[in-house]
């Protein structure tokens, strides 16, 4: 006798018979509420919620304060287009974002519906800014799927037939420390980081003719890779001599992620323009480019935008989330969340020696699954494997990376720490199955 499906099963099989199959299906667990860091799929199961909507709820599945300023705005008017009609919500989250992450002296602001919009959007700016073509951006990045986004997203398999690509975009090696720094102390590997981005002005890229260097400061889906501060500070010094603009992509590492606003204010070096989205809004789309007034203004009127930017009950959204963030300082709790996963992650690396490396700032951490402890081996089998089972048992989690060997940890940061406990045994309970050490 066949077993009845069930309604996650026949969920799933509805997708199957009506989405287009490129739609990517990065867990099979479905849903039928949400809340906090707990997902109830359509069987009544509650799993706990270690992906995040890819690194989107931070502030938790439906905040209260956050649904009721949808409920209240969405009563009021859903739509009129920021170009054609002025509205106060778009200007207050403007105001709020430039309050909260300055870029100098005077920022200023424009808003979107997603990070990839974010990123289209920073580019024609700081091309306008420089009167120049050309874009640097690195091995590892992923910044959206839209033409220019995707161009300078780095994994061939999400851009696979989708060609030609946009031009005069350039690609250097991401200053990935495990992975290629072989022997060398911090200090040497950065050195050495430093001098190909200067060399690439000689056989990679024309300076004069480049506008501007993007790149994330913790790369989400290239692996959770933090670039290293002092890198990060030589490309500020870089781009300072040549008149190129610095692009930070925070679209996964903003809004309390790792600990702060933005990642780059853990490192102390300010860009010309970032690009954020995720967790700007719990859930409602929404985006926005913040940088230098001087920059911003740059662009020509009617070169940026589109007719859904800012729009009002997504902008409503996003500062009540702001809002309740700081009511209950969601970047304090970043670093406490970061800081037990991180403490677990290394105890598990000491009884697992498929595990190569931990690493991440704030709560943005992940562990890399090797073969033989050498950071070119990456073992992807493994961590398919061990998401696999942790989904059976009832967690949600991400691989990722180029070689998707790595398991990222994105929940959302009001996560209580017993939720958090069970999560991570869970986690840790089956690598140590899967790697065959003893539980």
């Amino acid at each position: 006798m066949m077993n009845k499906m069930t309604d996650s099963e026949k969920l799933l099989e509805r997708r199957k018979a009506c989405v287009a199959n490129g739609v990517g299906v990065f867990n099979t667990a479905t849903v039928s509420s949400a809340k906090g860091a707990i997902i109830t799929d359509m069987d009544g199961r509650e799993l706990i919620d270690f992906a995040g909507g890819i690194g989107v709820v931070n502030a938790g599945h439906c905040p209260e304060p956050v649904v009721q300023a949808i409920r209240d705005q969405a009563g009021k008017y859903l739509h009129t287009s920021f170009n054609v009609v002025t509205y106060e919500p778009y200007l207050e989250l403007c105001e709020t974002l430039a309050d909260i992450l300055p870029h100098g002296d005077k920022t200023k602001a424009m808003l979107v519906s997603t990070g990839a919009e974010a990123v289209e959007n920073a580019i024609k700016i700081a091309r306008q800014a420089t009167k120049r073509q050309a874009v640097l951006c690195y091995t590892g990045g992923f910044h959206g799927r839209t033409m220019m986004a995707m161009t300078l997203t780095s994994k061939i398999n999400y851009k696979l037939n989708c060609g030609p690509f946009a031009p005069e975009v350039y690609r250097l090696p991401f200053p990935n420390y495990y992975r290629y720094g072989n022997t060398n102390d911090m200090d040497t590997f950065v050195e050495w980081e430093l001098k190909r981005l200067r060399e690439s002005i000689h056989n990679v890229v024309d300076p004069n003719n480049l506008a501007a260097v993007i790149i994330e400061l913790v790369q989400g889906e290239g692996g959770i890779n933090p670039a290293p501060e002092k890198y990060v500070k030589g490309l500020r010094e870089f781009c300072d001599e040549h008149g190129i603009m610095l692009i930070f992509d925070e679209v996964q590492t903003g809004f309390g992620r790792t600990g702060h606003w933005a990642c780059w204010q853990h490192y102390g070096v300010t860009p010309d323009i970032s690009t954020y989205a995720k967790s700007l809004g719990s859930g409602m789309p929404i985006g926005a480019v913040l940088g230098k007034e001087e920059v911003m203004d740059a662009a020509a009127p009617g070169t940026i935008g589109g007719t859904y930017i800012g729009n009002p009950v997504c902008c409503a959204a996003a500062l009540a989330t702001i809002k309740y963030m700081k009511e209950i300082d969601l970047n304090s709790r970043g670093k406490q969340v970061g800081q037990i996963i991180r403490k677990r992650f290394e105890q598990l690396q000491n009884r697992c020696p498929q595990i190569g490396d931990v690493r991440g700032i704030g709560s943005m951490m992940a562990i890399e699954f090797v073969k033989n402890g050498d950071p070119r081996q990456p073992d992807g089998e493994l961590c398919l494997e061990i998401v696999k089972a942790c989904a059976d048992r009832g967690l949600v989690l991400l691989s990722a990376g180029t070689f998707k060997n790595v398991i990222r940890v994105l929940s959302p940061l009001v996560i209580t720490d017993e939720e958090l406990d069970k999560g991570l045994s869970i986690l840790e309970e089956e690598t140590l199955k899967a790697c065959g050490g003893a539980l």
